[in-house]
């Protein structure tokens, strides 16, 4: 899922946290529970944001995090070694075949509303994202792949059939948040294009309703999100009485409020903060991320404007004029490695490791684009197709910072091979409907830079490429019929070997097509103040779409 969305400069609202949340020294709840301090509101500061509280428009970072503790989902993903554990469901099995999956509810839980939550929820939920999947829940629709039925015998049993045995049930599952079925119902009518356009905001004294840990009862877009533990809670409840997201419209605001204690804790921190905030005497932690960040070439064969980019000779010696490692050095400080492939090494096995990045070679660049046949005009750009070869390069506004000068490195690479590069700034829905234009068909952009943070699973980065993205997830126009067919294969390859095999192959495909060029995979970096422990880090982040363990273990010392 996309990563960030900022702020517009000078909208933060620091006050307006400090007024709402109690602070980090304070305790609505005292007490203990086995030497833990309870109570008190953790105030997170980010540069991310959540773009829809919908779970069928949402693409960002946060926005699937914030699902993860509002809603309930059937298992989640113990993050300390990242095996699948229970959620909404305590337990589950498999029948022999593979076809059938039966999970077993937590009894008597509620809603945040009082309403019970029992398994019909689930099917509900489940049946909608099928029901519609080829319209308004087609963003959700990869994770019910080749599903058969879904039914709830029973308030507290959810059964799912499937039509052949699929590789990656749990890590599907994983993603789907339940929704209340007497709130969402209404929009399920005729074509269900209300489920997309249902905002699922709270307003004064209706609270989002919720099944998780904690209860989202404000929000204003672009500044701040505020929670509180939800006493109807089927699980092992919060230590904290609530949490605070504020948003940030750069870094330095966002580092300023963090040493000056007026937040907590920063999710992902900028790469240029550590040293400053290690030595202010906070806890920094550095460790490995699935994060990696892109250069987006339009693979469109239908792009109606400089189609010279479709040419395979123009995309190699693009990647050739990129300086990976100056990226690295100067742009992330070394908290960062060159990337090559969609699937990162973080996610162990299933990253191919002979995908390797070319080296930087302007020299092999401008022969390549000498054989293409684009000759330099007289002030250095070189002519294709009879015009410039100079091009906007799309950049959301989350990419600012480490973003801009990745930007520069790769301009002065281009520069070098007689290319123009001009970064055109967006706010991050401009940003997708001008890739996406017209009319979701991707055929006018050209360049982009962007972001994706993988699951450990590669299933939901694979879907990214497949045609059936179009309008959805994807944001470079690459539909090729062989890729879907792998893509198809690999989620019924129960045999793992044989599924990396095929994962393998569809990371050579796109490697070699190269609508994306991978720059780098980013490191975790996250940071909070001593008055507070127990936050449980991934390499998601401690605010992540993976368990709802962190905030719910998270206390002050």
């Amino acid at each position: 899922m996309r990563r960030t969305m900022r702020l517009p400069a000078g909208l933060v609202a620091i006050a307006l946290l400090a007024a709402a949340c109690s602070g980090g020294g304070g305790s609505t709840s005292a007490g203990s529970s086995g030497g833990v301090k309870n109570g008190g509101t953790l105030r997170i500061g980010t540069a991310s944001g959540i773009d829809s509280l919908n779970p069928f428009v949402a693409q960002q970072q946060d926005a699937y995090s914030t699902f993860e503790y509002i809603y309930p989902f059937l298992v989640q993903y113990d993050t300390n070694n990242l095996q699948f554990t229970g959620d909404f469901a305590t337990r589950w099995n498999e029948s022999a075949d593979g076809l059938t999956w039966t999970f077993h509810t937590h009894p008597n839980a509620k809603w945040s509303d009082g309403q019970p939550l029992t398994a019909n929820d689930a099917a509900w939920t489940l049946n909608t994202i099928l029901k519609f999947s080829n319209g308004p829940t087609g963003n959700s629709a990869g994770m019910l792949a080749h599903v058969k039925s879904v039914t709830a015998p029973d308030a507290n049993t959810l059964v799912i059939t499937y039509q052949k045995p699929v590789a990656n049930v749990l890590s599907n599952l994983q993603q789907v948040a339940i929704l209340p079925e007497h709130v969402w119902q209404q929009y399920a009518t005729g074509k269900g294009t209300g489920l997309r356009t249902y905002n699922n905001q709270p307003t004064p004294g209706h609270p989002v309703v919720s099944g998780g840990p904690f209860v989202l009862v404000s929000y204003t877009p672009k500044q701040i999100a505020l929670f509180q533990r939800n006493p109807n809670f089927y699980g092992r409840k919060p230590h904290i009485d609530g949490f605070g997201l504020q948003y940030f419209a750069n870094d330095d605001a966002m580092i300023t409020a963090l040493k000056s204690h007026q937040i907590d804790a920063v999710e992902t921190v900028p790469v240029t903060s550590v040293a400053t905030l290690k030595a202010a005497g906070l806890h920094v932690y550095v460790g490995p991320g699935l994060e990696f960040h892109d250069f987006i070439i339009n693979a469109n064969p239908k792009k109606t404007t400089h189609r010279e980019l479709l040419n395979p000779l123009v995309r190699e010696a693009f990647e050739y004029a990129i300086n990976r490692q100056q990226i690295v050095k100067t742009a992330w400080l070394g908290y960062a490695q060159p990337g090559a492939s969609i699937v990162p090494p973080g996610t162990g096995a299933w990253s191919d490791p002979s995908v390797t990045p070319l080296p930087f070679d302007i020299q092999k660049a401008n022969q390549l684009l000498d054989q293409a046949g684009y000759k330099r005009g007289p002030n250095g750009i070189r002519i294709a197709d009879g015009h410039p070869m100079s091009y906007q390069v799309i950049f959301p506004n989350d990419e600012a910072g480490a973003g801009d000068r990745a930007f520069q490195i790769i301009q002065a690479g281009f520069q070098q091979i007689g290319v123009q590069l001009q970064q055109r700034p967006m706010d991050d829905t401009a940003a997708f409907n001008a890739i996406s234009a017209p009319n979701s068909t991707y055929q006018t952009f050209d360049l982009a830079m962007w972001d994706w943070v993988p699951l450990e699973d590669p299933d939901f980065i694979l879907s990214v490429l497949t045609c059936s993205q179009y309008g959805n997830w994807s944001d470079s126009g690459y539909c090729n019929p062989a890729y879907d067919k792998l893509y198809q294969e690999q989620g019924v390859a129960v045999n793992p070997k044989a599924r990396q095999q095929l994962v393998y192959q569809m990371q050579q495909m796109i490697y070699n097509a190269r609508p994306y060029i991978v720059l780098n995979y980013q490191d975790v970096i996250d940071a909070w103040w001593n008055n507070w422990t127990g936050f449980v880090e991934s390499n998601q982040n401690f605010f992540n779409p993976l368990s709802k363990q962190s905030l719910t273990e998270v206390h002050q010392t």
